[in-house]
């Protein structure tokens, strides 16, 4: 059997998906010349045109021919050649990308009720995120402060201004008083797309120096940090690219220059465990941060978690949501409702028992995590919940109207770097 020579539009074909796969524009839509914006819809396009190529030349081909053909169309086409969050610009391009969004800030809060360290200077990074130059930041940065000033450049100070603060998810937006001075907008990108594994960088000012670029992955996703009884309401992005203080408030962004997140904390006891916020948080919670100065949330004051197993069957404890604390002067505490006193260790966990624990709410049972937060989110100012519950086994029922939830002392996490 002689070799194998390839027809006429075995060449063609070759030749058309060379021009694909060689080419570094990205194919436009010739409806709407619109470019694919991200690195899953660049490759999506690819293939596009790669089995356009071979649907084109198939027709012309004869039987050996043929099969050559689709060895390459398929091959190609099942071998992924990068994954969907990869993009192609390197660490300096990205950098050089995002940096013009990033700005240095620095504020001084004055504590009115002590004689010493009375004054708490901090410094740290923000975000521009859009094109009227409000700045996103950490709330710790500038919660109470007297004064806030934002650095564009490494030699200038400008005063600024604040906007609205959320303590429980550590942002706050912040803006120059002087409104003629023009910031560079951020790229914002998606945080529910981002994969565990994706190259990450975190732009800040640690330690007050210049604008420094920390490189990394993505080492996992949607991480509940237990600080406060209400870090369930912020499931972070952990990072091991290195934050230190002084970075609070500066973004961690892709390989695309877009950003995923913004810096908020660094582990202190374990080695590159550091996190970001999620950015479409940011997204959600920005608006009410610009109309408001706050996040309007219902205040129930409930805090505890659902009955693990081991104390049903060991201790007799009814299923359902068991209450562990009770914040003072909330709905809760008005209605009678109690926590727990009495402290267990189970491994690492540790427990308040003696406490009521609630079965349903507004007739739901309780029966997974998933369901408690889904309620709980779902709440807002002026809604009327019927609680059944139990006490030392015996049956109870509750009913109480939600006011709005104010700014408490445990919703300032000030240890953060």
């Amino acid at each position: 059997m002689g070799p194998l020579v390839p027809d006429q539009c075995v060449i063609e074909f070759l030749g058309a998906a060379y021009s694909i796969l060689g080419s570094s524009r990205i194919i436009e839509d010739s409806r709407n010349d619109q470019q694919p914006k991200n690195c899953a819809q660049r490759q999506a396009a690819l293939h596009w045109g790669v089995a356009s190529s071979c649907a084109s030349h198939i027709r012309c081909m004869n039987r050996t021919a043929l099969t050559w053909v689709l060895i390459v169309c398929f091959g190609f086409m099942a071998t992924p050649t990068q994954a969907a969050s990869t993009c192609d610009k390197s660490y300096r391009e990205a950098f050089e990308q995002i940096a013009p969004s990033v700005v240095r800030i620095f504020s001084v809060a004055i504590d009115p009720f002590s004689l010493t360290e009375r004054v708490r200077l901090s410094v740290g990074s923000g975000l521009v995120i859009d094109d009227a130059g409000n700045v996103v930041t950490n709330a710790h940065i500038v919660y109470e402060a007297r004064e806030i000033m934002i650095s564009i450049d490494d030699d200038d100070m400008r005063k600024a201004e604040l906007v609205g603060i959320d303590p429980i998810t550590d942002l706050a937006i912040v803006r120059l008083k002087d409104r003629s001075i023009r910031l560079t907008q951020a790229a914002l990108g998606n945080s529910d797309e981002v994969q565990t594994g994706e190259q990450v960088l975190a732009v800040g000012y640690p330690f007050g120096l210049g604008k420094t670029a920390t490189q990394g992955i993505i080492s996992g996703i949607k991480r509940l940090v237990p600080f406060t009884p209400m870090s369930w309401l912020t499931p972070l992005i952990q990072t091991d690219a290195a934050v230190s203080p002084g970075n609070s408030g500066g973004p961690l962004s892709n390989l695309c220059g877009e950003v995923l997140g913004i810096n908020t904390l660094a582990g202190e006891k374990g080695q590159n465990i550091n996190f970001a916020v999620p950015v479409n948080l940011v997204r959600e919670l920005a608006p009410q941060l610009l109309e408001h100065g706050r996040v309007v949330r219902a205040w129930h004051g409930i805090h505890g978690r659902l009955v693990p197993p081991v104390l049903m069957f060991t201790l007799g404890i009814a299923p359902g949501f068991m209450i562990e604390t009770v914040e003072p002067g909330s709905p809760a505490e008005k209605i009678g409702l109690r926590g727990g006193s009495f402290p267990v260790v189970i491994g690492v966990e540790e427990y308040l028992l003696g406490g009521d624990v609630i079965s349903r709410v507004n007739g739901e049972p309780l029966e997974n995590m998933d369901t408690v937060v889904r309620i709980a989110k779902s709440l807002k100012v002026g809604d009327t919940l019927s609680i059944e519950y139990s006490r030392e086994g015996a049956p109870m029922t509750a009913e109480v109207t939600l006011p709005e939830r104010p700014s408490l002392p445990g919703d300032v996490r000030r240890f953060r770097h």
